[in-house]
């Protein structure tokens, strides 16, 4: 009774409420790009769903960007981010390949789409409960939204160039699918981007190299954005085999010596 007593006359703590409006309307942008593409999907429009997985990337990396910039990073935005990138980059890519062509599969489609979905919840999970034990220059798997840039580069691609809708296109986009669903759930290593200083100096051809990608992207989007995202999700396996292989030689020569 003593010690309700006293509880009840110490100073209670406020905590202050509300939301940073600046970082949650770009993360609002990304969800409403992603149900877009879902809409859009389910209608047809398969350009303007690919487009719109493009713009939910975008607005993806400034909400982080800008909350790290205006300190604004609280953990009401880490897990609304997270429910976002779960629409735009998990649910929107894989309706998207679905109703583009693999529904031509039957059942074998559907799960190939469920198990890429279920690849990115996972992936999302891992990276939340992981986020402070990572090493910031890489992340554990692809990350989703490089995922989703690749099954959303290949349907634009494919629907750019008219390409037929059956079998000979739904089986090479089930197996990709399959792919970057077991990327994203792996332990290969894939350079993060974040240490790159955007207020630092950098050698001019760097901004040689930005302008011809800028220009590419500008004459053939699909084809290029696919690439773009494709050659980053191979460059994970290729760095883990590389690396191994280096590992090997070293071992060798130290039995050597």
């Amino acid at each position: 009774m003593e010690n309700e007593n006293i509880q009840s006359q110490l100073p209670k703590t406020t905590h202050p409420r509300g939301i940073y409006l600046l970082p949650n309307l770009f993360t609002t942008a990304a969800l409403f790009a992603g149900f877009y593409a879902v809409i859009a999907a389910f209608k047809g429009y398969f350009d303007a769903a690919a487009i719109a997985i493009f713009v939910a990337m975008v607005a993806d990396t400034l909400d982080g960007r800008i909350a790290r910039l205006t300190n604004t990073q609280t953990a009401f935005g880490a897990e609304y981010d997270s429910l976002s990138d779960m629409v735009s980059f998990g649910v929107a890519p894989s309706l998207l390949v679905y109703t583009y062509c693999l529904s031509n599969l039957g059942k074998v489609g559907w799960l190939v789409v469920f198990l890429y979905t279920a690849a990115t919840a996972l992936r999302l999970a891992r990276f939340n409960t992981q986020v402070n034990d990572q090493d910031k220059r890489y992340f554990q798997g692809v990350p989703c939204p490089a995922a989703a840039g690749v099954l959303a580069g290949a349907v634009w691609l494919a629907s750019s160039y008219h390409f037929s809708v059956g079998l000979l296109t739904a089986i090479p986009l089930a197996v990709l699918t399959v792919f970057v669903a077991a990327l994203m759930v792996s332990t290969i290593r894939y350079y993060s981007f974040k240490k790159i200083d955007l207020k630092g100096k950098v050698p001019f051809i760097v901004v040689v190299f930005v302008v011809l990608i800028t220009a590419g992207i500008a004459l053939d989007p699909p084809q290029i954005l696919f690439g773009i995202f494709f050659l980053y999700a191979l460059s994970g396996p290729i760095f883990t085999l590389w690396h191994l292989r280096r590992m090997r030689r070293i071992a060798k020569l130290r039995k050597r010596h």
